[in-house]
């Protein structure tokens, strides 16, 4: 869950709105800068401590407190249902602040891992507001590309495995790497790097059939899973992925920089998980580059 709570850090960072993360312990792993502002207790001051350290000291209108019993923060990690409340915190000036609070788990694979909690002043109406749909994006959406991301793609494959084995659905992945990125970086930057990613994700969304499913694998490298798909119809959609992403080009100045990507490719097989349909294409990928690059390999 760090992992990802780093990837966000500065998307949560810069919203008006309080947001902290608890693991299953309900110990602190995230407090961002709307949080301080609204509270005064800074990140240092509150990662690595506890809810039921208290610090907050969340009451309700009856004056009862609730991080010492009936924190719906915790019943969140009980249960896993969503929750919302208008509480009254502790700030760290003596006073009190009345807050409306959102909650959610956290979830990896179906488990609970912890919960966030989003609170906002009650007394302040133009706030942006990070609803449930939100923080579903943020956890499964790469936030340069806007394709899927590696937890989703997981999430996804493993359900495309259980409708192969349980109904017969056929499908096949390809995994997609840019040829030479490091020399975009090295030469143009790594701003130019992101628009050249985000230009090629634009083209491979464009280039699926309608059911079809891409997502940012990480780095330069996307998964692509294609539901109901022959051998040869991947190979033509690969091919066809080639060509499409060798023909567009990033302008910059006068000049189009273009680029060019590397895919291997494999249809499910009855004894398959996901960890060997990822290395089987992987595998036909490392073909596709020591063959010459921009080029397609099945297995």
């Amino acid at each position: 869950m760090n992992q990802k709570l780093n990837q966000y850090r500065e998307v949560f960072d810069d919203l008006f709105e309080g947001v902290y993360f608890v693991d299953k312990d309900r110990g602190i792993t995230f407090w961002n800068q709307g949080a301080t502002q609204i509270t005064g207790f800074t990140s240092e001051e509150m990662l690595g401590r506890y809810c039921y350290d208290n610090l907050l000291n969340h009451v309700d209108d009856q004056g009862r407190q609730l991080c010492l019993g009936g924190c719906p923060l915790h019943q969140t990690l009980l249960d896993g249902e969503p929750r919302s409340a208008q509480v009254y915190l502790y700030h760290k000036n003596g006073y009190r602040i009345r807050v409306r609070v959102r909650i959610r788990p956290l979830l990896v694979k179906g488990e609970i891992v912890g919960a966030a909690e989003v609170f906002s002043n009650a007394d302040t109406t133009e706030l942006y507001h990070l609803d449930n749909q939100e923080l579903e994006r943020l956890t499964l959406f790469d936030q340069l590309t806007q394709l899927p991301n590696r937890r989703y793609i997981d999430t996804y494959l493993d359900h495309q495995i259980r409708d192969f084995q349980l109904l017969g659905i056929p499908f096949g992945v390809m995994i997609l790497d840019l040829d030479f990125f490091k020399r975009i970086n090295d030469q143009y930057g790594h701003s130019t790097g992101d628009e050249m990613l985000k230009m090629v994700a634009g083209t491979l969304k464009n280039a699926m059939r309608r059911n079809d499913f891409v997502g940012r694998w990480g780095g330069e490298e996307f998964v692509a899973i294609l539901r109901g798909v022959t051998l040869v119809e991947l190979r033509m959609i690969a091919q066809k992925i080639c060509r499409l992403v060798e023909q567009s080009g990033l302008k910059r100045g006068e000049e189009y920089l273009r680029i060019t990507i590397s895919i291997g490719a494999t249809l499910a097989q009855p004894e398959d998980d996901a960890v060997t349909m990822i290395q089987r294409a992987d595998q036909a990928l490392y073909t596709s580059k020591h063959a010459g690059r921009n080029r397609v390999t099945l297995d």
